[in-house]
Order: structure tokens, then C-alpha cells, then sequence
């Protein structure tokens, strides 16, 4: 007989967004610092970032203020009140994270596979407390609760997409190295995020 899925306490969820948005404003200042960029909502920001000189943070929480509508729709309100905290710790965190870490040099490849690899945990903890990043994180995490897609596959394609559009900002080069970032983050997701391998709630 299959025991009942067990629920996640509010420390255990509280714990979570703290957890995952720490290590992904991690990985974003690696790759930030190797001149790099990143898939999702935070490569948008990235991109919006080289272009206007604003912040990271204050571009990544404008962003996904119209994604919260979706989120509701589809995800409930619970899971959106998550996802606004998360996105509220992670702006804040990028903010303040060059007070306290400061990175003189960078490999490109190694911050691209560490950068890329520290967001992917990051997100996976957010994901198993039914939280996101907001953005396209909410968009995959739908489309494999409804139709079994896994987030990890559609997340690469249009993470993908969006390196594509930076082509006219960053040298090409450093779009393949992105990439490179990219396919770790959704190399964790598509590995540990999926149906049956996490059974809490």
C-alpha cells in the first residue's frame, strides 16, 4: 500500500526559497562576472541589463509582475505567493550579494558549468516546495504537471531561443559558452525533476 505523500511544513517551505534563491544568485554572479548570460526570465534580465546598465535585480523582479497572472491561473495562489517571495529574495540578494562576494577573475568555462550548475540546484529546490522563479519557470513547471512534458526539455528549448537573441550583445564565443551554462542548469532539472522521483508536497 502506497503511504500518503507527505506535506512540507512552513519552515521547511520558508527554509526552501531561502535555500534555492541563495544558490541561484550564486550561479548568476558567476556567470554575470564571466560576462556571460542565462536562460528564462534571468537571461531576459541579463539581456535587458547589457543594453540599459540597470541592475539585474530590479530588471529580474519587473519582469515577471505580468507572470503572476499566469501563475494564478494555472498554479494556484499558494505556489504564486512562493514564487513572489522567491523572486523578492533572489532581486534583493543580487543586490546586496557585491557587498559581501567579490570575484576578481573568472574562467568563462568554469563559470559558465558552475554558474549553470548552482542555478539548476537552486531551481530544484524551489521546484519540490512548489515555488519558481517566476517567468518560464512557471510556464514548463505547468506543461509537465498537465500533459507529462519534462520541465528540464522544454526549459533548454527556450532557454536556447533566448542565448540566440544575445548574439548582437555578447561575442559569439561567449553565446556557446552560455549555452554550455544552460545545458547544466537543464541537465540537473531534467534528471531530478520529474514524476516519481520526489514524493513530497
Amino acid at each position: 500500500m502506497q503511504k500518503p505523500l507527505s506535506k512540507h511544513s512552513a519552515f521547511e517551505d520558508a527554509q526552501a526559497l531561502v535555500t534555492g534563491t541563495l544558490l541561484v544568485s550564486l550561479g548568476v554572479a558567476f556567470l554575470g562576472k564571466a560576462g556571460l548570460i542565462t536562460g528564462g526570465t534571468a537571461g531576459i534580465a541579463f539581456l535587458l541589463h547589457y543594453l540599459t546598465g540597470i541592475s539585474f535585480g530590479k530588471l529580474f523582479f519587473a519582469i515577471n509582475i505580468p507572470f503572476y497572472v499566469l501563475a494564478v491561473r494555472k498554479m494556484g495562489w499558494k505556489f504564486t505567493l512562493k514564487t513572489f517571495c522567491a523572486v523578492a529574495l533572489l532581486s534583493a540578494s543580487t543586490e546586496l550579494l557585491p557587498m559581501v562576494l567579490h570575484l576578481d577573475e573568472l574562467n568563462t568555462i568554469y563559470g559558465s558549468v558552475m554558474g549553470g550548475l548552482l542555478c539548476g540546484v537552486g531551481l530544484l529546490v524551489l521546484f519540490r516546495h512548489r515555488a519558481s522563479l517566476g517567468g518560464i519557470n512557471v510556464l514548463v513547471l505547468w506543461l509537465q504537471e498537465r500533459f507529462g512534458i519534462r520541465a528540464g526539455v522544454v526549459q533548454l528549448a527556450l532557454d536556447a531561443a533566448i542565448l540566440l537573441c544575445a548574439i548582437p550583445l555578447i561575442s559569439l564565443p561567449a553565446v556557446f559558452i552560455s549555452l554550455l551554462g544552460a545545458a547544466m542548469l537543464n541537465m540537473i532539472l531534467a534528471i531530478n525533476h520529474r514524476p516519481g522521483r520526489y514524493m513530497a508536497i
